[in-house]
């Protein structure tokens, strides 16, 4: 039996956050600063969810989230989300932006061997073919963008940041099947915005004075690269679990070289076509492997959510 709707609902979220790069560069050119990027695009996408909510009361169905579980959800956003996207685009002020992405998308090897040392998942010899495929063509497609800069310091934030999403997606998978995915992403967002919000406050606040068009590449990283990423990711990872929602993820870099191209005028390189080859191969393997019994019912990891 294929598994189509999770691989589709993760391989939706990797396109819409991969173009969040493209939309960033924009939002820089308008004269937005990243702390600007960041508080506005948590507190709109905080406020759009919180609004969906209201509107929406039949996406509250479902389990009602225990205090831990509203707290594990916040403590996402306040420490894991806002924590990576620090040291990111601190790491970013420091190295190229390919290489950083390379040390990133080192994520998806921590994840699985962190997911099986848990017994979460069991290291078959398709999910292992996959997470090959996957880590070699993100390999290709980001050394193929040529030169690269490095900087100790930059390369350990971005290490660091990979470190946190680690974490950041089995935590996650902790509580995916226990709270309904838009009252997760609610809870995160919100989680995320105080955080950046006291750090604003602490630091003096943030620069909003840029130029209009600034907030249209915002509106876009918050609802596109953000909302509708995380309702897919969240989605995705609550069918297929956290080592498959990671691998098929490293379909995101491929599809920020390919936005690159068309919108800033870069060529892909036949070593980049090479390794997006590569990872849509580990699509293909993943999307073929029969689902075993762990993975068709979700018990074992909602069960790690009781209070």
């Amino acid at each position: 039996m294929l598994d189509v709707v999770g691989p589709a609902l993760c391989l939706v979220s990797a396109m819409f956050f991969g173009a969040m790069p493209i939309f960033g560069k924009f939002a820089y050119e308008a004269g937005v600063s990243p702390g600007a990027l960041l508080l506005v695009r948590f507190g709109l996408a905080a406020l759009l969810l919180a609004t969906l909510l209201l509107l929406r009361p039949g996406l509250r169905r479902g389990p009602r989230p225990s205090g831990r579980q509203i707290m594990i959800a916040l403590g996402l956003g306040a420490v894991g989300y806002a924590a990576q996207a620090g040291l990111y685009f601190s790491a970013l002020q420091r190295l190229d932006a390919s290489l950083l992405s390379l040390i990133l998308y080192t994520f998806p090897i921590m994840v699985t061997a962190v997911a099986v040392l848990l017994g979460r998942e069991r290291l078959t010899a398709q999910r292992t073919a996959a997470l090959a495929a996957a880590s070699g063509g993100t390999l290709l497609v980001l050394l193929g963008a040529g030169g690269m800069s490095f900087q100790p310091l930059g390369a350990l934030l971005a290490f660091g940041a990979a470190v946190v999403y680690t974490g950041y997606i089995l935590v996650s998978d902790t509580v995916v099947h226990s709270v309904p995915p838009v009252v997760l992403c609610t809870l995160v967002m919100t989680g995320a915005t105080g955080t950046l919000g006291a750090h604003a406050a602490l630091s003096g606040g943030v620069d909003l004075g840029f130029a209009a068009r600034g907030w249209f590449w915002l509106a876009c990283i918050a609802v596109v690269s953000t909302v509708l990423a995380m309702l897919a990711f969240f989605a995705g990872l609550r069918r297929t679990g956290p080592s498959t929602t990671a691998i098929l993820s490293t379909f995101e870099p491929v599809v920020t070289t390919a936005l690159a191209t068309l919108t800033l005028h870069e060529s892909l390189s036949p070593v980049q076509l090479a390794g997006g080859a590569l990872v849509l191969s580990s699509v293909a393997v993943l999307q073929l492997r029969p689902r075993s019994p762990r993975q068709a019912t979700p018990a074992p990891v909602a069960a790690a959510t009781t209070t």
